[in-house]
């Protein structure tokens, strides 16, 4: 099915038609295209999108990090020649992704009753902004717009500084991951039934579902979150703590660990306090907690403290920035760091594939593929011969 031979993977035996943009819908054809499935990112002829360098130019780090592992044709879906390569494809075809606005995939003749139509097993996997339907059905998805209503920035940053932006696009990845999700369910259903379905998601509802306890405080017992800085919302001590030579995480949940800790610090009195002996009673007095930990933390270095708090069992972990992320024994363990081999800036480093596989393993296969790189060889697997090909790109279908 490839012109990159790859070992056996999870998903070879699927082929998926990537119609998908931006980071949604890209996120979750890379978890696909990495467990062997083979993705066929479909991409506008040269001049027709205006749109085509949104993430940057076919080089960067992140059309790299996006698109490896997938082949690349280029396909006219308004004209009535490209529509017929699209049908071709879709005969061919397990799955279907796209993030359009909603009511575009109508318009392109990729909705599922269509796609239904031609090929009764084909499961399409629609990402939105806001949902299929409803009042904010039309507008424009943006993670951004999407931590901001799901709840996120209100309860993230420092109280009485403003709501504040997740460091990363937490809306459209979590939303590319529960596609992927949906679409592996919708592939192990079809073996009972032989059909396929419509799976959807959006970054409101993904974003919503990543605020998990968050969201349940409000849900179950009414309590709206309050912004907590880099506090634990609901126990403590955790969070962000001085040293005298910079910070480090801490992460002390139960009464033991808060008691490890107290005679780490040499003051074992701090366990029994009624203050503080328990997590409820420490939480209601968060304040004074602080108070009287930092002024201990700042007595020794980070690297220090780490090595006395695993000695003794109290979780805590450095503050990395991303080179020393990578630099880090336990990730270079985990190899997190995959090299991949590009045509023109030679070797390069992508982020790896979180999900172990110990028979049928993932990973990247390739670098991301220029922009109709295999149209060629696709149309051939479709059964195109070389006429019809010339034929097509004299029409600008391809």
């Amino acid at each position: 099915m490839s012109d990159h031979p790859t070992p056996q993977r999870a998903l070879s035996h699927i082929r998926v038609i990537d119609l998908t943009r931006v980071r949604a819908g890209p996120a979750c054809c890379r978890i696909l295209a990495d467990n062997g499935a083979d993705v066929i990112k479909v991409e506008a002829p040269e001049g027709l999108d205006p749109n085509a360098g949104i993430n940057g130019n076919r080089d960067s780090h992140d059309m790299q990090n996006l698109h490896r592992s997938k082949r690349s044709m280029t396909l006219n879906l308004k004209a009535p020649e490209g529509k017929a390569v699209l049908r071709k494809l879709i005969e061919s075809a397990d799955v279907v992704v796209e993030n359009f606005r909603p009511d575009v995939k109508y318009r392109l003749g990729v909705d599922y009753d269509t796609l239904a139509a031609i090929n009764p097993r084909i499961i399409l996997a629609s990402i939105s902004g806001f949902g299929q339907d409803g009042p904010y059905a039309k507008r424009p998805g943006f993670d951004q717009i999407a931590q901001g209503l799901g709840g996120l920035m209100a309860v993230t940053g420092i109280p009485g500084q403003g709501p504040m932006r997740a460091g990363t696009a937490i809306a459209d990845l979590s939303a590319g991951n529960f596609a992927a999700m949906g679409v592996l369910m919708a592939i192990i259903e079809r073996e009972q039934s032989g059909k396929g379905q419509w799976i959807h998601t959006s970054l409101l509802e993904a974003q919503i579902a990543m605020m998990d306890f968050q969201a349940a405080r409000y849900l179950v017992d009414g309590e709206v979150p309050p912004q907590a800085g880099n506090d634990h919302p609901v126990t403590t001590p955790t969070g962000v703590m001085p040293t005298a030579d910079g910070y480090l995480n801490l992460g002390v949940a139960g009464d033991g660990q808060w008691r490890s800790l107290c005679e780490e610090m040499g003051h074992p009195e701090h366990a029994t306090d009624p203050r503080f002996a328990t997590v409820e009673a420490r939480t209601a007095n968060r304040p004074l907690v602080r108070e009287i930990l930092e002024p201990l933390f700042m007595q020794d270095t980070t690297e220090s403290w780490l090595e006395r708090l695993e000695a003794c069992s109290v979780p805590a972990g450095p503050i990395y920035t991303m080179d020393k992320v990578f630099a880090d024994p336990q990730v270079e363990h985990l190899k997190m760091a995959e090299p991949v081999s590009h045509p023109r800036r030679g070797e390069i480093r992508l982020v790896a594939t979180p999900v172990h596989l110990t028979r049928t393993p993932g990973g990247i296969t390739h670098a991301a593929p220029d922009a109709g790189e295999q149209t060629d060889a696709i149309l051939g697997e479709l059964g195109f011969s070389a006429d019809e090909v010339t034929a097509l790109r004299a029409a600008k279908a391809v």
